[in-house]
């Protein structure tokens, strides 16, 4: 018998299933979008009462149905490359997917059979070679090392119970706005255990997350989400964008919550227990160890899928089940992880929803920053304004690192182009700038420029989107006067290296790369 076959599944107990739907007002036939305790929503936010939708107009799926989400999860199809490279593994996911897709309003309570040592050593083969290492120190080639007796001993403490999860060494990451971002990095070990449980729990979420979820999921990338995001807009004919922007996301998950939600799917002990140890484990800061009562550590290999766990509950369900159904006009999402912009053709829509979003996440413990959480007026500069008045003069707005405007194409058309945001340019030219000051005496001319074209080259990576070419350009020409700016400081002699003789080098010699386009705003791929 295959261990398809031998995956237990119980019914979704209190409170999860339909009942929980129930419960919580998802089905219910009012006209209102509710808030915490079921009470109708009222007040400067809080009040959102929408129309039902008209006869012969989609209505609201029924439950358990799969309306909106996926047709088939990528792991099923067995085409994502990034995350299949055995044929072990690619075979089993396929069998759990197929389970989850079968049994959708059940609890898998037998997945943790899939763990075996080549699974475990397919999860150790996907770890970064030079990812840093935790609190122990221990490298991934340090832990390939003897690795089949370490996978066979990590195999058993994780089956029995008795795997501790070892404290996540924290190093803090400046933000453009003066603050840090936390990053939380697990020992080698514990990054290879927590890939196993992702590649265990993957295929089953994937079967029921949204079309409109791209963040940290297989086969999927930003550049896809800001192309759905474009296709979306315009084919909307859409005049308003909701601007979402969570306060410390990952440091405000509820986790007993996030515990609560996974259970509703998954019953395997081991695989809840594991997961209850990574969220329980401390925080070594500066040689000092904590323990924090919310959150998720960003870096941790199973944050990612658990932060898309809590939101697909917090918003994308909420928003696929209510929300867009009772829209008077059309409306559409787009998030990437924890990034969220709302597109409406309807003002009114519009306004609705950013009365009752504050409250929504509210209700799982999380906070909206106020004033980044903000509603933009987006129209086509051309069309007519809101009633049929003159036309308005449409606001930007930013998106994974870009900023949205609008303006004229090639062919004198009105567009929707990007550009590379602000604070992410000058964060990226300082970026450049201290890299040359702190390596000015560093080896010679010719390993610094090999280091500094890698730099580019990983910034056109990214940023390297249609009608970007200018910021692009300015980020090129930046990390040559600051090269050239570097270098002269690092001699007494400071006119050893003049702007003439450095203009010469950087067309003949050192010649950086020009700004190129990657990702096509009509063809965006993973």
């Amino acid at each position: 018998m295959t261990p398809a076959n031998n995956i237990q599944a119980e019914p979704r107990g209190s409170p999860g299933g339909s009942e929980r739907k129930r419960e919580t007002g998802l089905w219910k036939p009012q006209t209102t979008l509710e808030t915490e305790g079921g009470e109708r929503s009222g007040g400067s936010r809080s009040g959102l009462v929408v129309p039902r939708r008209k006869a012969g107009e989609r209505g609201r799926p029924e439950p358990g149905s799969r309306e909106g989400a996926r047709t088939e999860t990528e792991p099923l199809k067995g085409n994502t490359p990034d995350t299949q490279r055995s044929d072990h593994v690619r075979t089993k996911q396929q069998r759990i997917a197929q389970i989850a897709r079968q049994r959708p309003q059940e609890r898998l309570t037998a997945l943790n059979q899939y763990l075996d040592i080549p699974w475990l050593t397919e999860a150790c083969e996907r770890l970064r070679q030079n990812s840093a290492p935790g609190v122990d120190g221990q490298t991934v080639q340090d832990y390939g090392q003897n690795l089949e007796s370490r996978l066979s001993g990590l195999l058993e403490r994780a089956k029995r119970g008795t795997y501790r999860a070892p404290p996540v060494k924290r190093v803090n990451i400046p933000k453009e706005n003066g603050e840090t971002r936390p990053i939380g990095i697990p020992t080698t070990e514990d990054k290879v255990l927590q890939r196993a449980v992702v590649m265990v729990l993957e295929p089953v979420y994937e079967e029921a997350f949204y079309d409109f979820s791209y963040g940290f999921r297989p086969g999927r990338s930003p550049h896809q989400a800001l192309a759905e995001f474009w296709k979306e807009f315009t084919g909307l004919g859409g005049r308003w964008v909701l601007e979402v922007d969570i306060r410390k996301y990952f440091d405000s998950v509820d986790r007993k919550r996030l515990l609560e939600l996974v259970s509703q799917r998954i019953g395997d002990g081991v695989i809840l227990g594991l997961l209850g140890k990574w969220l329980q484990a401390g925080i070594m800061e500066e040689g000092q160890l904590r323990h924090a009562d919310r959150g998720t550590p960003q870096g941790g290999v199973v944050s990612p899928l658990l932060s898309n766990i809590y939101l697909h509950e917090v918003f994308d369900r909420w928003f696929a089940e209510v929300v867009r159904e009772r829209m008077e006009g059309r409306v559409f999402a787009v998030r990437y992880a924890d990034d969220l912009v709302i597109g409406f053709s309807h003002r009114r829509d519009a306004e609705r929803v950013y009365r009752v979003i504050f409250q929504r996440f509210e209700k799982y413990g999380l906070t909206l920053h106020p004033e980044k959480t903000r509603l933009v007026e987006f129209g086509r500069p051309d069309s007519p304004g809101p009633e049929g008045g003159p036309p308005g003069n449409p606001g930007t707005f930013d998106f994974l690192g870009f900023t949205h405007y609008w303006g004229k194409s090639r062919k004198g058309y009105w567009v929707i182009k990007r550009k590379t945001a602000s604070k992410r340019l000058a964060r990226s030219i300082k970026a450049i700038g201290d890299w040359c000051r702190d390596n000015r005496h560093k080896g010679g001319m010719f390993e610094q420029f090999k280091i500094l074209v890698r730099k580019l080259e990983g910034h056109y990576a990214y940023y390297g989107i249609t009608g970007n070419a200018r910021a692009l350009d300015q980020v090129r020409d930046a990390t040559v006067n600051l090269w050239h700016k570097w270098l002269r400081r690092r001699s007494r002699e400071s006119t050893s290296m003049t702007w003439e003789r450095m203009k010469e080098l950087s067309r003949t010699l050192f010649v950086f790369p020009y700004a190129s386009v990657v990702h096509s705003i009509y063809h965006a791929k993973p």
